[in-house]
């Protein structure tokens, strides 16, 4: 029996783990096996920008000075799911919001 190997990939975990309640309800409604959805480790992007626009001002390292320091989080869930041709339609026509990645692999 093929398993279809889910990986979903965003910015919110609350709108990860919605999307991990659905797929799991229509796999239970279908009765194909679940397993997960199992949360990988948080992949934390941290860029320090100038705060002026212009370039001046303290350009020394440890004063901290004109540097802000933002960071951009992405959460990161796995499902298994036993894979039929029903199952996987209407996995499809679920509505992922545009700010999650959703990746499907399919294995023997």
């Amino acid at each position: 029996m093929q398993i279809a190997r889910i990986k979903l990939v965003g910015m919110d975990p609350e709108q990860l783990d919605n999307i991990c309640t659905e797929i799991k309800d229509i796999a239970n409604k279908v009765g194909a096996s679940v397993s997960g959805p199992v949360p990988l480790p948080t992949k934390k992007l941290k860029v320090p920008v100038m705060k002026t626009p212009c370039g001046d001002g303290m350009h020394r390292g440890g004063g901290g000075g004109n540097w802000e320091r933002w960071e951009m989080r992405l959460h990161k869930r796995i499902l298994d799911v036993g894979a039929n041709e029903r199952l996987m339609h209407q996995i499809t026509r679920i509505k992922i919001p545009s700010n999650v990645n959703i990746e499907i692999q399919l294995t023997d």
